[in-house]
């Protein structure tokens, strides 16, 4: 009965209390130490625990990549830099409806690509793409989609915290892991792109004075596309490891301020105390997530999630198909950070075990899991009621735009990143083309 119910109990009271508005760190490390107390398992369990916290989060190396690649967008947000950047690219490709759209798509995936900041992505679009766009005749529905849609990519588009913490969990190369990601992002534009000019059909074409010259858009956008080349390049091309490339980055994004002039020690003082309290929060869950994930094996809760999946079928794509599922659900509720920590521990043993036909195995397998995981997880930031993009758009534009237009201009954007996803589990390929 116990070997049933704690893992039930364990679960429910968790994610009650986060539900409620408790502290997530808290609420898993201390689900942790209560369920030690109330089970059969030895105090001596903490010891375990402390020893996991050290090994798994503490000294791991990999994990200083997250607070340098944090500092490095927070940088060339509050410097402006990413500013400029983003009215070159309007500048350059907005001479139509269809151009103006596009642009938008563009701009996040250099947001995306530089910063990998979700939210400092969708206000900074919010603000200088949606007047122009709905200048430019598209409604306020779909201008709310596109913006909240081409800001969230940032979360997938490397190098990305999400793929790092993903690789960390999995434990799956991290270089891999961005160059599985790079296919999937390219598609998802793709697809949004396609989904941009349908809806521009019959927009007249946007007449402005104000275009920019190619020497300027080279001066306004080269030196951003040469600090993630050589950023991702070096990682990808086994030049160099995620933690220095992330310091590569955090130093090329200073020499940009000073290219431009934006240099000041204050801007360096506000974007370190921001990567401060992030990475400070980002730590602290996988310290909690570290401890609720073996209290809950040791209350045999790995063992209840098995048998759960199982009950719906045991061929591996229907196994596939209930994670994905339980995924894209509990992305209503919960934000990505927690899914990843709480469910990776658990699900990755039981889909690695499993044969698909698609010829992939061990790491290989492990990394079409993550991204797959990674483009799941990435609705969790459009769905409604806790979607955190549509809560920067809504606090970025005011009155501008309802509740009612912003849900409803991001529906068509989820069906299309769950299209993408589909095609990503039949065509694995799409993945492992680059690995």
């Amino acid at each position: 009965m116990s070997e049933t119910f704690l893992p039930l109990a364990m679960a429910g009271l968790t994610l009650g209390a986060i539900l409620l508005g408790y502290r997530v760190g808290m609420v898993l490390a201390g689900s942790a130490a209560l369920f030690i107390l109330i089970s059969d398992l030895p105090i001596a369990f903490f010891n375990l625990l402390i020893s996991r916290i050290y090994a798994n989060v503490l000294s791991n190396w990999l994990l200083v990549a997250i607070p340098m690649f944090i500092f490095m967008g927070l940088v060339l947000e509050v410097s402006g830099v990413a500013e400029r950047s983003l009215r070159a690219a309007q500048k350059a490709l907005g001479g139509s409806a269809a151009g103006m759209g596009i642009s938008v798509l563009v701009v996040g995936v250099l947001l995306a690509a530089s910063s990998g900041i979700v939210g400092a992505s969708v206000v900074l679009l919010a603000l200088l793409a949606l007047p122009r766009l709905l200048e430019a005749g598209y409604d306020k529905r779909t201008t709310a989609g596109l913006v909240t849609a081409s800001g969230t990519l940032a979360i997938l588009i490397p190098p990305s915290v999400m793929l790092i913490i993903l690789g960390d969990q999995l434990q799956t190369p991290v270089p891999s892991m961005f160059a599985g990601a790079i296919g999937p992002g390219l598609l998802l534009v793709l697809v949004y792109a396609f989904f941009v000019i349908w809806r521009s059909r019959g927009l007249p074409r946007i007449t402005r004075d104000d275009r920019a010259s190619p020497l300027q858009v080279l001066l306004d956008l080269g030196p951003l596309l040469g600090l993630v080349a050589a950023v991702l390049g070096s990682i990808i091309a086994g030049v160099a490891t995620p933690t220095e490339a992330s310091g590569l980055g955090a130093f090329g994004a200073i020499l940009m301020t000073l290219l431009y002039g934006r240099f000041s020690f204050a801007m360096v003082s506000e974007a370190a105390r921001k990567t401060v309290i992030t990475t400070s929060t980002v730590l602290f869950l996988m310290i909690g997530a570290t401890c609720f994930s073996a209290v809950f094996k040791g209350v045999g809760g790995d063992d209840l999630v098995e048998t759960g999946i199982l009950a719906f079928g045991d061929g591996p794509y229907t196994i596939l198909a209930v994670v994905m599922i339980s995924i894209f659900l509990l992305g209503f509720v919960l934000d990505w950070l927690e899914i990843t920590l709480i469910l990776m521990p658990i699900f990755a043993p039981i889909v690695s075990g499993l044969d698909f036909g698609n010829g992939l195995a061990g790491d290989a397998l492990l990394i079409w899991f993550g991204i797959l995981v990674a483009v799941n997880l990435q609705t969790s930031f459009l769905t409604p009621p806790f979607g955190f993009s549509l809560f920067y758009l809504r606090g970025a534009v005011g009155d501008r735009l309802s509740t009612p237009e912003i849900y409803g201009g991001v529906a068509p954007f989820i069906a299309l990143q769950l299209l993408v996803l589909a095609l990503l589990i039949l065509f694995p390929g799409l993945i492992t083309g680059l690995i």
